[in-house]
């Protein structure tokens, strides 16, 4: 059995949920935050009884020893997450019963503990920061400032290790990009945070990076996306996104083989704000109805149809529906069940609202790594909330051809069974 503190354990469970992730259902940042007060309690009362005794772990003492360590009692505190289970360190031989002052704190107090694990992710707190959470009445200090330190260095370390993660595992089938802008006070102009989020080969949803990119531009996008094939990530079925010149030739240069899909959320908006109010309701009719056609050549038909129709007329809402319209169409090229959850970037477009209702009430961000955190934390959670994509096994097959077709899986190998798609495929 290994003799270790029970925070090495803690903090050995926050960096393989980091790693590996959440079980299926599970909310990784209810999880984080329930191991997050549990390595925050446990370490404080392990330096407590330091403090005690003179000495660390294993450690001899130098003079008249107070007191002996006498291994741990198991206790079990309430939170608005759950119930968060310690074990409580004994001393034996002391002049006085030690009990840590930090647990009589938590009892009362584990509210403090769950906002001050998120706010360490979201904000990156300082030593002062997490001091000040950290006093009773009196106002005196209850955890050392050596456990302060440890405890903001090695979330932090937790942190970066989960933007490290390696996504070899993931069977990514569709992938999502976009971008939100937020304030640095020390640049005093708004920085770009690069989102990417992908649905994979069992159609669950999931954050897959976040970095800054100070402008929307092409090397910006191109870095980005390099550092996620480098981390193992495997060319999607589809890249969906908006109109950015620098993203959409950043896509076609990491991922030329994939269906480059153009943001029917965009589209419209765009094509919306060059028609007057009566030409509206007909307009956009006749523009959801190439969106919605069955095959990729019905949309083809639909849209040279309201080129025709439209184009004399409104000439600068028919330009802006041809701009890259075959990306706008390749949507259609996807399992008909697909197409809904595929041709927008809308998922990102509510995290980011949720993202911004968080925001909007610091002026400005400290710094970039303040802004990182506070991302992250928000779009973890939303991510976390959205139900997965429902595929069948028609679709699986659907989906197999596809990849083939495009060129981004080998071709089956001889005497390898070719799966039919069947009337319904894409």
């Amino acid at each position: 059995m290994r003799r270790v503190p029970p925070s090495t354990v803690a903090r050995e469970q926050i960096q393989q949920l980091l790693t590996t992730g959440s079980p299926e259902g599970a909310n990784i940042l209810s999880q984080l935050a329930l191991l997050g007060v549990q390595y925050l309690g446990q370490l404080g009362m392990e330096h407590e009884q330091a403090d005690l005794l003179g000495r660390d772990h294993y450690q001899r003492s130098l003079g008249e020893p107070v007191g002996y360590r006498n291994g741990y009692e198991p206790t079990t505190v309430k939170t608005a997450e759950g119930p968060v289970s310690f074990r409580v360190p004994q001393v034996r031989g002391s002049e006085e019963p030690f009990r840590p002052r930090i647990l009589d704190f938590i009892l009362g107090n584990s509210e403090v503990l769950e906002h001050l694990v998120v706010e360490m992710y979201a904000r990156g707190l300082s030593t002062r920061d997490v001091e000040d959470c950290f006093r009773d009445e009196a106002g005196n200090p209850m955890i050392s400032r050596s456990a302060v330190s440890e405890i903001t260095d090695q979330l932090w370390e937790d942190y970066q290790q989960f933007c490290t993660q390696d996504l070899s595992g993931i069977e990514l089938q569709y992938l999502f990009l976009d971008a939100v802008y937020e304030s640095l006070r020390r640049y005093g102009a708004k920085e770009g945070v690069l989102a990417a989020w992908g649905t994979s080969a069992d159609g669950r949803k999931q954050l897959l990076h976040l970095a800054v990119g100070n402008k929307e531009s092409e090397a910006c996008w191109t870095e980005f996306l390099r550092n996620m094939v480098g981390r193992g990530l495997r060319a999607p079925i589809s890249v969906t996104a908006d109109g950015a010149p620098g993203l959409i030739n950043a896509i076609d240069q990491i991922f030329p083989s994939s269906l480059r899909i153009r943001c029917w959320y965009h589209k419209l908006g765009n094509i919306n704000s060059k028609l007057p109010e009566e030409a509206k309701p007909e307009v956009l009719a006749h523009v959801r109805a190439v969106r919605d056609a069955p095959t990729y050549e019905a949309g083809q038909l639909a849209a040279a149809g309201v080129l025709e129709r439209f184009g004399e007329q409104y000439p600068s809402a028919m330009k802006c529906f041809a701009d890259d319209l075959e990306a706008s169409l390749n949507q259609l090229r996807v399992p008909v069940r697909h197409r809904i959850h595929v041709r927008t970037t809308n998922l990102l477009e509510r995290s980011f609202v949720e993202e911004r209702r968080r925001t909007k009430v610091i002026p400005r961000l400290l710094d970039e790594r303040s802004a990182m955190k506070l991302v992250f934390a928000t779009l973890i959670r939303c991510s976390e909330r959205w139900q997965r994509i429902s595929i069948s096994e028609l679709e699986r097959q659907q989906l197999r051809l596809l990849r083939r077709e495009l060129g981004l899986d080998p071709p089956p190998s001889e005497g390898e069974r070719q799966p039919r798609a069947g009337k319904n495929a894409a």
